[in-house]
């Protein structure tokens, strides 16, 4: 398992259970051995998305053979962590708007392999029986003027700081600090007494299919457009582990495959297990990211 020296807030959750030490080349003599590692780490911001994803691409890489090691890190450090190749790769980079000052900063320390989901989409989200708010603009005392937000520093609290100054009617309302799993048990308890809440949210994710929610429009554009989530390695990756690198490389599947993982853990059941049982259930299309791997 590889050790990350990225402070406090750094944790591991090993995907393969092993409990060896950092990852090294094996050598003979002064000779670097030509074999690829089987150590393989990679990390990932603790939202529902990215917990599915990267439990997902582990439980593939570990069928490989792979020893996998999962970091779960802030948005912010896990893209430092990857472009400083203290992590070999991520599935996590919401683009072109969400993570766009972390992409900024690091692009040309990254290797960048491309889009794994498409169609994804960041906004404020009501329940569906607030009926008379359709847009942003509509907001005016609602919900105590709060919008129940999640983690600083994620992208969509940027964007949502923005909007408390982009539009006028939000001057005097108020963006709370959560985290993801804070803030859908705050949607839940809203919803269960039909009372008003604003949320900051995110597609995919379960709460769409667990609830009547929806989007509100956004006249001035601060949310941006249709979003993709993103695969990053760390520069020399596919050299050094060139069967790891094709396999997160051809990673890619669809909001409907995302949130059956995400339903699963949702529900109870643990991250690997939620894998485990759809890498078992889509052998198919687990087939075509591993196709020419033996």
């Amino acid at each position: 398992m590889m050790g990350l020296a990225l402070g406090m807030g750094a944790m591991l959750a090993a995907c393969s259970g092993s409990d060896e030490g950092e990852t090294t080349k094996e050598t003979s003599g002064d000779a670097t051995a030509t074999e690829e590692s089987k150590k393989i780490n990679l990390a990932y911001v603790e939202w529902d998305t990215e917990i599915a994803s990267t439990h997902v691409v582990g439980k593939v890489l570990e069928d490989l053979g792979y020893d996998v090691t999962l970091t779960p890190l802030d948005n912010a450090i896990m893209w430092e962590a990857v472009s400083k190749g203290e992590a070999d790769a991520m599935v996590a980079g919401w683009l072109p708007h969400t993570h766009a000052s972390q992409y900024e900063k690091y692009k040309d320390d990254l290797d960048e392999l491309g889009e794994n989901l498409a169609g994804a989409k960041i906004g404020l989200v009501v329940p569906s029986y607030m009926t008379d708010i359709n847009s942003i603009e509509d907001l005016t005392d609602q919900a105590n003027k709060q919008i129940t937000g999640i983690e600083p520093g994620a992208g969509i609290m940027g964007a949502t700081e923005k909007a408390l100054t982009e539009y006028e009617n939000l001057a005097d309302w108020e963006l709370l600090q959560s985290s993801s799993g804070a803030m859908t048990v705050a949607l839940d308890q809203a919803i269960k007494n039909e009372e008003e809440i604003v949320v900051t949210g995110w597609s995919p994710h379960w709460k769409f299919a667990s609830y009547d929610l929806k989007y509100l429009e956004d006249p001035k554009g601060v949310y941006g457009g249709e979003e993709t989530i993103n695969t990053f390695a760390r520069v020399g990756l596919e050299e050094e582990m060139p069967t790891a690198y094709k396999v997160i490389d051809a990673f890619h599947w669809t909001s409907e495959d995302i949130e059956e993982v995400m339903l699963e853990i949702h529900g109870g059941v643990d991250p690997e297990e939620a894998a485990a049982k759809w890498v078992e259930e889509n052998a198919e299309k687990v087939a075509e990211w591993t196709k020419g791997i033996e």
